[in-house]
Protein backbone atom coordinates (compact mmCIF):
# COMPACT_ATOMS: atom_id res chain seq x y z
CA UNK A 1 0.00 0.00 0.00
CA UNK A 2 1.41 3.01 -1.19
CA UNK A 3 1.47 6.29 1.55
CA UNK A 4 -0.85 8.28 -0.84
CA UNK A 5 -3.78 5.41 -0.69
CA UNK A 6 -3.04 5.59 3.19
CA UNK A 7 -3.42 8.70 2.93
CA UNK A 8 -6.76 8.58 1.33
CA UNK A 9 -8.19 5.42 3.45
CA UNK A 10 -7.44 7.33 6.79
CA UNK A 11 -9.61 10.19 5.19
CA UNK A 12 -12.38 8.83 4.93
CA UNK A 13 -14.68 9.50 7.67
CA UNK A 14 -18.53 8.82 7.77
CA UNK A 15 -20.96 11.16 8.69
CA UNK A 16 -22.38 11.17 12.41
CA UNK A 17 -25.78 10.82 11.43
CA UNK A 18 -25.03 7.12 9.43
CA UNK A 19 -23.32 6.03 12.43
CA UNK A 20 -26.55 7.06 14.40
CA UNK A 21 -28.34 3.32 12.59
CA UNK A 22 -27.75 0.00 12.52
CA UNK A 23 -28.66 -2.17 9.29
CA UNK A 24 -31.71 -3.60 9.21
CA UNK A 25 -32.07 -6.83 11.40
CA UNK A 26 -34.95 -8.88 9.31
CA UNK A 27 -32.36 -7.74 5.82
CA UNK A 28 -29.40 -9.18 7.98
CA UNK A 29 -31.51 -12.25 8.31
CA UNK A 30 -32.80 -12.47 4.74
CA UNK A 31 -28.79 -12.57 3.72
CA UNK A 32 -27.17 -15.06 5.80
CA UNK A 33 -30.45 -17.46 4.93
CA UNK A 34 -29.74 -16.25 1.43
CA UNK A 35 -25.58 -17.32 1.99
CA UNK A 36 -26.53 -21.00 3.23
CA UNK A 37 -28.95 -21.58 0.34
CA UNK A 38 -26.16 -20.73 -1.94
CA UNK A 39 -23.93 -23.58 -0.25
CA UNK A 40 -26.89 -25.57 -0.74
CA UNK A 41 -28.19 -25.71 2.63
CA UNK A 42 -32.11 -26.19 2.80
CA UNK A 43 -33.50 -23.29 5.01
CA UNK A 44 -36.71 -23.21 5.82
CA UNK A 45 -37.21 -19.57 5.81
CA UNK A 46 -39.65 -17.92 8.95
CA UNK A 47 -37.41 -14.50 8.73
CA UNK A 48 -38.79 -12.62 5.50
CA UNK A 49 -41.58 -10.82 6.17
CA UNK A 50 -43.49 -10.85 2.95
CA UNK A 51 -46.58 -12.72 1.53
CA UNK A 52 -46.04 -16.29 -0.10
CA UNK A 53 -48.91 -16.12 -2.10
CA UNK A 54 -48.23 -14.42 -6.26
CA UNK A 55 -49.09 -10.90 -6.96
CA UNK A 56 -53.05 -11.47 -8.00
CA UNK A 57 -53.24 -11.69 -11.85
CA UNK A 58 -55.01 -8.71 -13.19
CA UNK A 59 -52.61 -6.32 -11.42
CA UNK A 60 -49.67 -7.85 -12.99
CA UNK A 61 -51.29 -7.80 -16.56
CA UNK A 62 -51.85 -3.69 -15.81
CA UNK A 63 -48.10 -3.73 -15.42
CA UNK A 64 -47.35 -5.31 -18.71
CA UNK A 65 -50.10 -3.16 -20.20
CA UNK A 66 -48.31 -0.31 -18.76
CA UNK A 67 -45.35 -1.19 -20.59
CA UNK A 68 -46.94 -2.46 -23.95
CA UNK A 69 -48.66 1.28 -24.00
CA UNK A 70 -45.05 3.21 -23.45
CA UNK A 71 -45.92 4.36 -19.79
CA UNK A 72 -42.34 4.44 -18.50
CA UNK A 73 -41.57 8.19 -18.30
CA UNK A 74 -41.55 9.91 -15.16
CA UNK A 75 -44.46 11.23 -13.58
CA UNK A 76 -45.31 13.79 -10.92
CA UNK A 77 -43.03 13.29 -7.87
CA UNK A 78 -46.27 12.46 -5.35
CA UNK A 79 -47.54 9.89 -8.23
CA UNK A 80 -50.24 10.51 -10.98
CA UNK A 81 -53.40 12.26 -10.33
CA UNK A 82 -54.95 8.66 -11.48
CA UNK A 83 -52.97 6.64 -8.46
CA UNK A 84 -53.48 9.23 -5.60
CA UNK A 85 -57.16 9.58 -6.11
CA UNK A 86 -57.70 5.71 -6.63
CA UNK A 87 -55.77 5.60 -3.16
CA UNK A 88 -57.88 8.31 -1.41
CA UNK A 89 -61.12 6.44 -2.73
CA UNK A 90 -59.95 3.06 -1.68
CA UNK A 91 -59.88 4.57 1.82
CA UNK A 92 -62.51 6.26 2.04
CA UNK A 93 -64.39 3.39 0.84
CA UNK A 94 -63.34 0.78 3.39
CA UNK A 95 -62.39 3.36 6.38
CA UNK A 96 -64.88 6.00 6.15
CA UNK A 97 -61.84 8.31 5.30
CA UNK A 98 -62.33 11.94 3.77
CA UNK A 99 -59.02 12.52 2.13
CA UNK A 100 -58.15 14.85 -1.13
CA UNK A 101 -55.86 14.47 -3.65
CA UNK A 102 -53.55 17.01 -2.40
CA UNK A 103 -53.33 15.18 0.72
CA UNK A 104 -52.08 11.83 -0.17
CA UNK A 105 -48.45 10.98 -1.15
CA UNK A 106 -47.36 7.75 -3.37
CA UNK A 107 -43.29 6.31 -2.22
CA UNK A 108 -41.34 4.03 -2.99
CA UNK A 109 -42.55 1.44 -0.16
CA UNK A 110 -44.57 1.94 3.24
CA UNK A 111 -40.89 2.17 4.57
CA UNK A 112 -40.32 5.08 2.53
CA UNK A 113 -43.38 6.71 3.49
CA UNK A 114 -42.42 6.88 6.85
CA UNK A 115 -38.43 7.89 6.34
CA UNK A 116 -40.08 11.23 4.34
CA UNK A 117 -42.74 11.31 6.80
CA UNK A 118 -40.30 11.81 10.09
CA UNK A 119 -37.33 13.43 7.80
CA UNK A 120 -39.54 16.60 7.89
CA UNK A 121 -41.71 16.53 11.19
CA UNK A 122 -38.87 15.19 13.73
CA UNK A 123 -36.16 17.56 14.39
CA UNK A 124 -32.85 17.30 16.55
CA UNK A 125 -34.01 17.02 20.00
CA UNK A 126 -37.50 15.60 19.71
CA UNK A 127 -38.81 13.34 21.63
CA UNK A 128 -40.84 9.94 19.91
CA UNK A 129 -43.09 7.65 21.92
CA UNK A 130 -42.43 4.29 20.76
CA UNK A 131 -44.10 0.87 21.65
CA UNK A 132 -42.17 -2.01 22.56
CA UNK A 133 -42.37 -4.51 20.44
CA UNK A 134 -41.48 -1.84 17.65
CA UNK A 135 -40.58 -3.40 13.98
CA UNK A 136 -37.00 -2.32 13.17
CA UNK A 137 -36.59 0.80 10.95
CA UNK A 138 -38.79 2.94 13.86
CA UNK A 139 -35.73 3.76 15.88
CA UNK A 140 -33.25 4.03 13.33
CA UNK A 141 -35.38 6.33 11.32
CA UNK A 142 -36.18 8.36 14.34
CA UNK A 143 -32.16 8.25 15.16
CA UNK A 144 -31.51 9.39 11.71
CA UNK A 145 -33.88 12.41 11.80
CA UNK A 146 -32.63 13.58 15.25
CA UNK A 147 -35.31 12.28 17.50
CA UNK A 148 -35.12 10.47 20.48
CA UNK A 149 -36.93 7.68 20.84
CA UNK A 150 -38.77 7.24 23.92
CA UNK A 151 -39.40 3.42 24.50
CA UNK A 152 -42.77 2.08 26.10
CA UNK A 153 -42.61 -1.15 27.22
CA UNK A 154 -46.45 -3.50 27.00
CA UNK A 155 -47.57 -6.30 28.75
CA UNK A 156 -46.57 -9.70 26.91
CA UNK A 157 -49.16 -11.38 29.62
CA UNK A 158 -51.91 -8.65 27.93
CA UNK A 159 -51.65 -9.47 24.28
CA UNK A 160 -48.30 -6.76 24.23
CA UNK A 161 -51.90 -4.16 24.61
CA UNK A 162 -51.48 -0.49 24.57
CA UNK A 163 -53.77 1.76 25.87
CA UNK A 164 -53.75 5.99 25.88
CA UNK A 165 -52.79 5.95 30.26
CA UNK A 166 -49.87 4.25 29.10
CA UNK A 167 -48.93 6.29 26.49
CA UNK A 168 -49.71 9.26 28.57
CA UNK A 169 -46.97 8.93 30.99
CA UNK A 170 -44.87 8.91 28.50
CA UNK A 171 -45.55 12.25 27.44
CA UNK A 172 -42.73 15.53 28.03
CA UNK A 173 -43.02 19.02 26.45
CA UNK A 174 -40.11 17.80 24.38
CA UNK A 175 -42.88 15.28 22.71
CA UNK A 176 -43.40 15.65 19.12
CA UNK A 177 -44.98 12.11 17.79
CA UNK A 178 -46.03 8.96 18.87
CA UNK A 179 -45.69 6.12 16.61
CA UNK A 180 -48.50 3.44 16.55
CA UNK A 181 -48.72 0.26 14.73
CA UNK A 182 -51.56 -1.92 14.71
CA UNK A 183 -51.40 -5.05 13.44
CA UNK A 184 -48.09 -4.69 14.88
CA UNK A 185 -44.83 -6.25 13.94
CA UNK A 186 -43.55 -8.52 15.09
CA UNK A 187 -46.18 -9.67 17.95
CA UNK A 188 -49.35 -9.46 15.62
CA UNK A 189 -50.72 -7.49 18.66
CA UNK A 190 -54.00 -5.38 17.32
CA UNK A 191 -55.21 -2.38 19.48
CA UNK A 192 -58.89 -1.86 19.74
CA UNK A 193 -60.35 1.27 17.56
CA UNK A 194 -61.40 3.08 21.15
CA UNK A 195 -57.70 3.04 22.68
CA UNK A 196 -56.12 3.89 19.12
CA UNK A 197 -58.71 6.77 19.36
CA UNK A 198 -58.19 8.05 23.04
CA UNK A 199 -54.25 8.42 22.11
CA UNK A 200 -55.26 9.87 18.89
CA UNK A 201 -57.50 12.34 20.86
CA UNK A 202 -54.90 12.90 23.42
CA UNK A 203 -52.24 13.52 21.02
CA UNK A 204 -54.40 16.09 19.28
CA UNK A 205 -54.98 18.11 22.42
CA UNK A 206 -51.24 18.42 23.33
CA UNK A 207 -50.30 19.19 19.91
CA UNK A 208 -48.50 15.72 19.41
CA UNK A 209 -48.28 14.38 16.11
CA UNK A 210 -49.31 10.27 15.46
CA UNK A 211 -48.29 9.01 12.90
CA UNK A 212 -49.94 5.18 12.15
CA UNK A 213 -48.34 2.95 10.01
CA UNK A 214 -50.86 0.76 8.84
CA UNK A 215 -49.20 -1.38 6.55
CA UNK A 216 -51.27 -4.32 7.92
CA UNK A 217 -54.68 -3.19 8.31
CA UNK A 218 -56.09 -5.41 5.72
CA UNK A 219 -55.07 -8.66 8.27
CA UNK A 220 -56.96 -7.91 11.15
CA UNK A 221 -58.50 -11.58 12.63
CA UNK A 222 -60.71 -10.40 15.20
CA UNK A 223 -62.57 -6.77 15.20
CA UNK A 224 -63.81 -4.82 11.86
CA UNK A 225 -60.28 -3.57 10.30
CA UNK A 226 -59.83 0.42 11.73
CA UNK A 227 -57.62 3.21 10.09
CA UNK A 228 -57.38 6.19 12.70
CA UNK A 229 -57.84 8.11 9.78
CA UNK A 230 -61.40 7.74 10.30
CA UNK A 231 -61.22 10.21 12.87
CA UNK A 232 -61.79 13.26 10.85
CA UNK A 233 -61.56 15.92 13.39
CA UNK A 234 -58.27 14.76 14.20
CA UNK A 235 -56.62 14.82 10.72
CA UNK A 236 -54.49 17.70 11.18
CA UNK A 237 -51.96 15.92 13.47
CA UNK A 238 -52.61 12.64 11.60
CA UNK A 239 -49.80 11.15 9.19
CA UNK A 240 -51.54 7.56 8.06
CA UNK A 241 -48.90 5.53 6.60
CA UNK A 242 -50.33 2.73 3.51
CA UNK A 243 -48.27 -0.04 1.62
CA UNK A 244 -49.82 -2.15 -0.92
CA UNK A 245 -47.04 -4.95 -0.28
CA UNK A 246 -48.77 -7.09 2.36
CA UNK A 247 -52.25 -6.10 0.72
CA UNK A 248 -51.62 -7.54 -2.80
CA UNK A 249 -48.43 -9.70 -2.35
CA UNK A 250 -46.73 -6.80 -3.85
CA UNK A 251 -43.20 -6.03 -1.55
CA UNK A 252 -40.76 -6.62 -4.64
CA UNK A 253 -43.34 -3.79 -6.57
CA UNK A 254 -42.64 -0.81 -4.01
CA UNK A 255 -45.87 0.95 -3.91
CA UNK A 256 -46.37 2.99 -0.69
CA UNK A 257 -48.02 6.12 0.35
CA UNK A 258 -48.95 8.47 3.40
CA UNK A 259 -52.11 10.52 3.87
CA UNK A 260 -51.29 13.86 5.68
CA UNK A 261 -52.54 17.64 6.13
CA UNK A 262 -51.16 19.17 2.90
CA UNK A 263 -48.58 21.16 4.26
CA UNK A 264 -46.57 17.81 5.32
CA UNK A 265 -47.59 15.83 1.91
CA UNK A 266 -45.57 18.61 -0.24
CA UNK A 267 -42.91 18.94 2.57
CA UNK A 268 -42.56 15.20 1.63
CA UNK A 269 -42.77 15.32 -2.07
CA UNK A 270 -39.77 18.01 -1.75
CA UNK A 271 -38.04 15.48 -0.35
CA UNK A 272 -38.95 13.33 -2.71
CA UNK A 273 -38.16 14.96 -5.51
CA UNK A 274 -34.74 15.29 -4.64
CA UNK A 275 -34.11 11.66 -3.68
CA UNK A 276 -35.83 8.91 -5.46
CA UNK A 277 -38.64 11.14 -7.72
CA UNK A 278 -41.71 9.45 -8.69
CA UNK A 279 -42.18 5.56 -8.01
CA UNK A 280 -42.13 3.66 -10.89
CA UNK A 281 -44.42 4.85 -13.42
CA UNK A 282 -45.25 0.73 -14.18
CA UNK A 283 -45.86 0.40 -10.44
CA UNK A 284 -48.29 2.98 -10.38
CA UNK A 285 -50.60 1.29 -13.35
CA UNK A 286 -50.21 -1.83 -11.17
CA UNK A 287 -51.18 -0.32 -7.53
CA UNK A 288 -54.06 1.37 -9.58
CA UNK A 289 -55.60 -1.95 -10.78
CA UNK A 290 -55.13 -3.39 -7.42
CA UNK A 291 -56.83 -0.48 -5.95
CA UNK A 292 -59.85 -0.24 -7.97
CA UNK A 293 -59.83 -3.86 -8.63
CA UNK A 294 -61.94 -6.55 -7.41
CA UNK A 295 -60.99 -7.20 -3.58
CA UNK A 296 -61.69 -10.73 -3.14
CA UNK A 297 -57.83 -11.71 -3.43
CA UNK A 298 -57.51 -9.70 -0.34
CA UNK A 299 -60.26 -11.74 1.99
CA UNK A 300 -58.99 -14.64 0.28
CA UNK A 301 -55.52 -14.16 1.34
CA UNK A 302 -56.66 -13.01 5.05
CA UNK A 303 -58.57 -15.99 5.41
CA UNK A 304 -55.54 -18.26 4.31
CA UNK A 305 -53.34 -16.46 7.27
CA UNK A 306 -55.96 -16.98 10.05
CA UNK A 307 -55.13 -20.86 9.36
CA UNK A 308 -51.41 -20.51 9.14
CA UNK A 309 -51.54 -18.33 12.13
CA UNK A 310 -53.88 -21.13 14.21
CA UNK A 311 -50.98 -23.46 12.83
CA UNK A 312 -47.92 -22.10 13.77
CA UNK A 313 -49.34 -21.08 17.27
CA UNK A 314 -50.53 -24.25 18.23
CA UNK A 315 -47.31 -26.12 16.66
CA UNK A 316 -45.15 -23.28 18.96
CA UNK A 317 -47.13 -23.97 21.81
CA UNK A 318 -46.70 -27.52 22.00
CA UNK A 319 -42.82 -27.31 22.20
CA UNK A 320 -41.82 -27.55 26.18
CA UNK A 321 -40.81 -24.23 26.85
CA UNK A 322 -41.85 -22.04 24.37
CA UNK A 323 -44.58 -19.52 25.29
CA UNK A 324 -46.82 -17.81 22.54
CA UNK A 325 -49.44 -15.30 22.58
CA UNK A 326 -52.01 -15.40 19.81
CA UNK A 327 -51.68 -12.64 17.19
CA UNK A 328 -54.35 -11.13 16.05
CA UNK A 329 -52.94 -9.62 12.74
CA UNK A 330 -50.51 -9.43 10.82
CA UNK A 331 -48.76 -12.74 9.69
CA UNK A 332 -45.90 -13.06 12.71
CA UNK A 333 -45.52 -15.35 15.70
CA UNK A 334 -43.31 -13.68 18.35
CA UNK A 335 -42.39 -17.01 20.76
CA UNK A 336 -41.40 -16.29 23.98
CA UNK A 337 -37.33 -18.41 24.28
CA UNK A 338 -36.12 -17.32 27.11
CA UNK A 339 -36.51 -20.84 29.20
CA UNK A 340 -33.42 -22.02 26.78
CA UNK A 341 -31.26 -19.03 27.96
CA UNK A 342 -28.47 -20.74 29.64
CA UNK A 343 -28.54 -24.27 28.21
CA UNK A 344 -26.92 -25.32 25.27
CA UNK A 345 -24.52 -22.03 25.90
CA UNK A 346 -26.79 -19.75 24.22
CA UNK A 347 -27.92 -16.45 26.52
CA UNK A 348 -29.78 -14.37 24.33
CA UNK A 349 -32.72 -14.43 21.90
CA UNK A 350 -30.14 -13.62 19.34
CA UNK A 351 -28.16 -16.74 20.04
CA UNK A 352 -31.32 -18.89 19.74
CA UNK A 353 -31.82 -17.66 16.50
CA UNK A 354 -28.13 -17.57 15.27
CA UNK A 355 -28.39 -21.48 16.32
CA UNK A 356 -31.50 -21.93 14.95
CA UNK A 357 -30.06 -21.01 11.25
CA UNK A 358 -26.89 -22.37 11.27
CA UNK A 359 -27.37 -25.81 12.90
CA UNK A 360 -31.01 -26.34 12.77
CA UNK A 361 -31.59 -24.12 9.31
CA UNK A 362 -34.34 -22.34 10.33
CA UNK A 363 -34.43 -18.66 9.78
CA UNK A 364 -36.47 -16.50 12.38
CA UNK A 365 -35.42 -12.90 13.37
CA UNK A 366 -34.20 -12.01 16.93
CA UNK A 367 -36.28 -10.11 19.40
CA UNK A 368 -33.39 -7.53 20.24
CA UNK A 369 -34.30 -6.14 16.57
CA UNK A 370 -37.59 -5.16 18.07
CA UNK A 371 -36.53 -4.46 21.55
CA UNK A 372 -37.32 -7.26 23.97
CA UNK A 373 -34.84 -9.91 25.04
CA UNK A 374 -37.24 -13.00 25.16
CA UNK A 375 -38.35 -13.32 21.72
CA UNK A 376 -38.06 -14.52 18.47
CA UNK A 377 -40.27 -13.78 15.16
CA UNK A 378 -41.78 -16.38 13.11
CA UNK A 379 -43.42 -15.50 9.88
CA UNK A 380 -45.72 -17.73 9.07
CA UNK A 381 -46.72 -16.31 5.64
CA UNK A 382 -45.57 -19.72 4.24
CA UNK A 383 -47.77 -23.17 3.24
CA UNK A 384 -48.50 -25.55 5.81
CA UNK A 385 -45.80 -27.95 4.79
CA UNK A 386 -43.16 -25.37 5.53
CA UNK A 387 -44.51 -24.09 8.55
CA UNK A 388 -44.25 -28.22 9.68
CA UNK A 389 -40.81 -28.62 8.73
CA UNK A 390 -39.80 -25.59 10.69
CA UNK A 391 -41.82 -26.92 13.70
CA UNK A 392 -40.14 -29.81 13.89
CA UNK A 393 -36.52 -28.72 13.27
CA UNK A 394 -37.03 -26.10 16.26
CA UNK A 395 -38.39 -28.92 18.30
CA UNK A 396 -35.50 -30.66 17.99
CA UNK A 397 -33.41 -28.38 18.13
CA UNK A 398 -34.50 -26.59 21.43
CA UNK A 399 -34.99 -29.90 23.10
CA UNK A 400 -31.17 -30.62 22.73
CA UNK A 401 -30.08 -27.36 23.79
Amino acid sequence: MTPATTEVTQAIRLTERINRIEPSATMAVVAEADKLRGQGIDVVDFGAGEPHFATPQHIKDAAIAAINGNFTKYTAVAGTAELRDAIVQRHATDFGSDYRREEVIASVGGKHALFNALQVLVDHGDEVILPVPYWVSFKDIIRYAGGQPVLLSTDESRGFALTAEMVAKCVTPRTKMIILNSPSNPSGAVMKPEDLAEIVRMAHERGIWVVSDECYVYLYYTDKRFSVGSLREYRDRLVVLGSLSKTYAMTGWRLGYALAPATVTSAMAKLQSQCTSNPTSIVQKAAVAALQGPQQCVEEMRQEYIKLRDHVVKGLRSIPGVKCTLPEGAFYAYPNVSAFFGRGGVKSASEVAGKLLREAHVATVPGEGFGTADHVRVSYATSVGELDRGLERMREFLAAL
